[in-house]
Order: structure tokens, then C-alpha cells, then sequence
């Protein structure tokens, strides 16, 4: 059972990199192309999926910070009286 172990954790690490891959929106993913990526992460079981965590994938905002990452804007919010509608309805 224990022999099995280092194959299995490296078929979950490329299926979780392959996946995580796939799903990233095309302009997000760094460094390569993403059909590029795909095939690295399929191609080298333990180097490609590594190498995408590492170095594809996109980079995450911290926990509690404001933001989605490059090219996200987020404005901050706004109040009644910033509201051209609003105040129209007055």
C-alpha cells in the first residue's frame, strides 16, 4: 500500500494542475500559453504541474485585501449622495 502512495499523490497533483489550468481564463495564465502549460503539466508528471503552481499560474490576491489581481479595477463604493440617479429622484 505504501508503494502506491508516491504514484497516486503525483496522478492527483497533475489532475489538480490540469484542471486548474484548464479553468483559468486564458489572459490570467503567465510566463507560457496556456495550451503550452497543458501540455507541460501532462507531459512531465511531477515538473509540469510544479512548474505551473509555480510559475503559470496566476498570482492570487492576499486574503482580505481589495483587488482581483492584474487588469481586475474594483471601485470603491458608493454612496447615495455619489449617485447622479439618485439624487435625480430627489
Amino acid at each position: 500500500m505504501l508503494r502506491l502512495l508516491p504514484g497516486l499523490l503525483t496522478v492527483a497533483l497533475t489532475v489538480y494542475a490540469a484542471v486548474d489550468c484548464i479553468q483559468t481564463e486564458d489572459q490570467s495564465v503567465r510566463n507560457l500559453p496556456k495550451l503550452v502549460w497543458v501540455f507541460l503539466i501532462l507531459l512531465f508528471p511531477l515538473a509540469g504541474p510544479a512548474s505551473w503552481l509555480i510559475a503559470g499560474r496566476p498570482q492570487r490576491s492576499a486574503p482580505g485585501s481589495r483587488g482581483g489581481g492584474p487588469g481586475h479595477r474594483t471601485q470603491p463604493p458608493r454612496g447615495p449622495d455619489d449617485d447622479p440617479d439618485f439624487l435625480r429622484r430627489l
